[in-house]
């Protein structure tokens, strides 16, 4: 009910969904998005094999949840679909980990400031889109935290001026 009723709202889910596939086919939210029950520490994913978003159903709490998680991934998608990305190549990861904190939402200064109490001006999107970025690596690879920041470290410039679909970071 969520992904119906709040999509049309955000509408960087559909500026995703419309370039996500090739030859900017549409993307069929009943087809590309499912909902699963999953472990504690996530609130969705990118199914590469089955070419899916997975939100996860116990996890979601709100329709702004729902929101940030569909968009995260869509962003992932969208990588996967233009950037020939290898998923085990952990630069690769980080580059999309840290496109897509920087994206979807998740570090908005509203939302690290008010809903998470982390206080900060100076360079605030940038710390947080790479804290996020670790943090997602750890969430889905079994390295190292040193491992999972040396390689969002390597490409983090990069990656992080990289708004494409988008002009610009989204407000």
């Amino acid at each position: 009910m969520w992904l119906q009723s709040g999509g049309e709202s955000k509408n960087y889910v559909f500026e995703l969904c419309s370039r996500v596939t090739p030859q900017n086919s549409e993307v069929n939210l009943e087809k590309h998005v499912v909902c699963e029950p999953c472990g504690p520490t996530v609130s969705g994913g990118f199914d590469q094999e089955h070419r899916q978003v997975v939100l996860c159903e116990n996890n979601i709490y709100s329709q702004g949840c729902m929101n940030d998680t569909l968009t995260h991934e869509l962003i992932h998608a969208y990588d996967y679909c233009r950037a020939n990305m290898e998923w085990n190549n952990l630069e690769h990861l980080a580059c999309t980990e840290i496109r897509a904190a920087s994206l979807s939402g998740e570090c908005f200064f509203w939302k690290e400031t008010f809903a998470r109490l982390k206080f900060g001006w100076k360079a605030h999107h940038q710390v947080c889109a790479r804290e996020r970025a670790i943090k997602s690596i750890l969430c889905v690879k079994d390295i190292t935290e040193a491992e999972a920041t040396r390689a969002v470290d390597s490409v983090f410039v990069k990656c992080f001026q990289d708004t494409v679909p988008f002009e610009r970071v989204p407000p």
